[in-house]
């Protein structure tokens, strides 16, 4: 029989065995308290943290873009835009409804806002429109009471002050598309916009800037309770252009809505002091959103406001390319005093290529070959010299290649040669092609800001400065020499180029500067875009302005001023404008005693 002291010896034992099952069944529990509690004690506070707090990207202001005097070209204003918190209203479409008497929604506007509605999360705005004018806003907050869920919200929209009058230049900004997205979270924010055109392209990784950081507090529902910090980005650096604005401005006003390219140069150092397209487009439009019908409207617009005519219209240069036909031939040994007589037309062959004057110039050198633009003489030049020596003399000048200024879409133009045409249309080259290309008609192209920099440099005596739209910085290399051209060439076809515009014998002789201190020098070109048949000629040829829009001759001319010691280069092309004298030469003409005017400033800016 058991004693008291034996049931208590087992007693103890059963409690202890028990005691210590406990204890190793806590000691892992203990363990892996202890390990997340005190090991993973930092890890698990960040991931609380990071469920509590979220970290967003402020966009930064874009920086602008200013003319060489500092004049705002792009900036950055204030975007007024109403949204709609749909947990604060009853009903959405009634608020809509009510807001709509007072600021005016589109259907579709409408619609993506009931779509949004029902995606996002009853807590989170949701835009309604942007870019509301002052009175729009004033009507809202005014009517406040009647409109739940409805605030103004402010943030930065680009804003372009010059609008039309400088579009092809600064291009414009929009939201990246999906094959513009890198992986930086910055592009992928709502409001955020790249450069998609002109030097807002060019130089948009400059413009940018750098993202600013919000930290907030938010619920489990992701509801922001409060803000606890906010580091603001860095700005985008501003870029000064090489620009006039009042000048560009001035131009444009000029053109009005004509189908036509304006590129005027600094001959010294290729800074571009206005670079006109038109028409225009606003390329706040861009940045707003284009409805379909603007976009049908600006795409299918005939005289194609969306393309840069400067640098991407390609037209054959007429008769100014002539001065680049006499440089082929003096530099070939061709006496200035070779005479041709003009009887209004050129035989070869079969073919009878015609002179623009009907009776003919009579006995031409080339001096006034030039100065009255006989295609007769040049025809003739044109067949001695073969088309591998003017196609040589062309590209020294910088036609035919894209000159590269700072600027997206550049075309190239043609210079055309042997090979090419073999190539292209495997025809060899005929003696016909040559004489044609010796008044800048045929197979040739050339964009407005390639003449204007052929004809800066004629006009700076033969230094081969490029077209630029940004300031070059110090130390930059001088221009070198253009090989292959004397100075008295050179100064042959300025003589000649300035009794074009000063001689009465002169085609452009009617649009001359009349103060001598800004008289310029030039060569007017007429480009016909449809061939004229023998029926035409044997009857009587039309007027251009007897001809639907689209058959009407382009309008041409190059100049430089002043005739002494030139300083500005200008290029002119007028779409179906007519007659380069008639139509190219007076826009000419104001715009280089524009810019002489004008010039005293552009010192006083250099030396600053």
């Amino acid at each position: 029989m058991r004693t008291d002291a034996d049931r208590r010896k087992s007693f103890t034992r059963r409690a202890t065995l028990l005691a210590g099952g406990k204890l190793l069944l806590a000691a892992p529990l203990a363990a892996r308290l202890y390990y997340l509690q005190v090991q993973q004690s930092d890890q698990y506070t960040t991931l609380a943290e990071d469920n509590r707090i979220n970290l967003r990207l402020l966009p930064p202001p874009r920086g602008r873009l200013l003319d060489r005097f500092g004049e705002p070209i792009a900036t950055n204003q204030q975007n007024y835009r109403v949204v709609i918190v749909s947990e604060q209203t009853r009903s959405v479409e009634a608020t809509l409804d009510a807001l709509a008497r007072l600021v005016e929604i589109d259907d579709h506007g409408r619609r993506r806002v009931l779509r949004e509605v029902k995606r996002k999360r009853a807590f989170v705005p949701i835009t309604v429109r942007d870019n509301l004018t002052w009175a729009e806003v004033a009507r809202i907050e005014i009517n406040a009471p009647d409109l739940p869920g409805v605030t103004i919200d402010v943030g930065l929209s680009r804003h372009y002050p010059f609008a039309a009058s400088a579009a092809h230049v600064t291009g414009y900004v929009a939201p990246p598309s999906e094959a513009e997205l890198t992986g930086d979270p910055l592009l992928e924010l709502p409001d955020f916009r790249i450069g998609k055109n002109g030097v807002e392209k060019t130089f948009d990784e400059r413009l940018r800037g750098k993202a600013g950081s919000l930290q907030v507090e938010v619920n489990a529902f992701g509801r922001v309770i409060r803000e606890l910090t906010r580091r603001e980005g860095a700005r985008g650096q501003d870029h000064m252009l090489t620009l006039d604005m009042r000048l560009q401005e001035g131009i444009a006003q000029r053109l009005g809505d004509d189908s036509a390219a304006v590129a005027l140069m600094d001959v010294t150092d290729g800074s571009v002091l206005a670079l006109v397209s038109t028409p225009g487009y606003d390329p706040s439009a861009f940045n707003k959103g284009l409805s379909h019908a603007h976009w049908r409207e600006l795409s299918t617009n005939p005289r194609a406001p969306l393309v840069n005519k400067p640098i991407a219209g390609q037209y054959p240069p007429g008769s100014t390319y002539k001065t680049i036909v006499a440089l082929a031939a003096l530099e070939s040994g061709m006496s200035p005093s070779f005479t041709v007589s003009c009887p209004g037309y050129f035989d070869m062959g079969s073919h009878v290529f015609h002179c623009w004057k009907q009776g003919g110039h009579g006995s031409v050198d080339m001096h006034e070959g030039l100065v009255q633009s006989c295609d007769v003489y040049f025809y003739e030049v044109a067949r001695r010299l073969g088309i591998d020596r003017i196609a040589e003399m062309s590209r020294r000048f910088g036609l035919g290649q894209p000159t590269g200024i700072e600027l997206p879409g550049e075309r190239g133009g043609l210079i055309p040669s042997r090979e090419w045409k073999q190539a292209v249309t495997g025809i060899s080259w005929q003696q016909g092609d040559t004489v044609n290309i010796g008044i800048g008609q045929g197979y040739i192209t050339t964009t407005p800001l390639q003449l204007a920099l052929a004809t800066a440099r004629i006009a700076n005596g033969g230094f081969a400065i490029t077209p630029r739209l940004t300031r070059p910085s110090a130390g930059a290399e001088p221009p070198s020499r253009i090989a292959g051209v004397s100075d008295a060439s050179l100064a042959f076809v300025r003589r000649a180029m300035g009794n074009v515009t000063n001689s009465q014998r002169g085609t452009a002789y009617r649009s001359r500067i009349p103060e001598p201190e800004f008289a310029m020098a030039g060569k007017t070109g007429t480009v016909q875009v449809r061939q004229i048949s023998k029926a035409e000629r044997a009857t009587r040829l039309r007027k251009n302005d007897e001809k639907p829009w689209v058959e009407r001759d382009h309008a041409l001319f190059i100049g430089f001023a002043p005739v002494e010691r030139p300083r500005f280069a200008v290029a002119v092309v007028v779409e179906h404008g007519g007659g380069g004298p008639a139509a190219a030469a007076p826009i000419a003409r104001d715009v280089l005693r524009d810019v002489q005017r004008r010039a005293p400033s552009y010192a006083t800016v250099a030396g600053a």
